[in-house]
């Protein structure tokens, strides 16, 4: 699961750079500045959440493969997937009904890191 945590975290980390390029070049001037504002919090919340899957890939590492690891990264990816992905939707002209979707993908989110605070309040060597 490690190995897993570890190649999602490297993919998010240079799509999000990928996707951060686009958005500064590609779309400036192409979209509205509040959908090219929204577009910006989705690139900064994958590549934020990308280190922390790279953080559970470590903890996970050192510690075991602990089931509140596992579920703070599949949390974790949940999120950047509806999250971020729902504001590069909405940002290139996609359906107004994945509006909604946002803050289901941000509170998965923060459930990923409630799931890595149970595992520290549970770790011992």
């Amino acid at each position: 699961m490690a190995k897993f945590y570890l190649l999602l975290s490297a993919l998010f980390g240079a799509s999000g750079v990928a996707l951060g390029a686009f958005g500064a070049h590609g779309l400036r001037g192409q979209v509205a500045e509040h959908l090219l504002e929204a577009y910006k919090t989705g690139v900064l919340y994958q590549i934020f959440h990308s280190l922390a899957l790279l953080g559970i890939a470590l903890l996970m590492q050192t510690w075991g493969s602990r089931l509140s690891l596992s579920v703070s990264g599949a949390l974790f990816v949940s999120g950047i997937v509806l999250f971020s992905g729902s504001l590069y939707a909405l940002a290139l002209g996609g359906p107004r009904w994945l509006g909604p979707i946002t803050p289901i993908g941000g509170s998965l989110m923060i459930a990923g890191w409630i799931a890595l605070f149970i595992a520290a309040l549970n770790f011992s060597k």
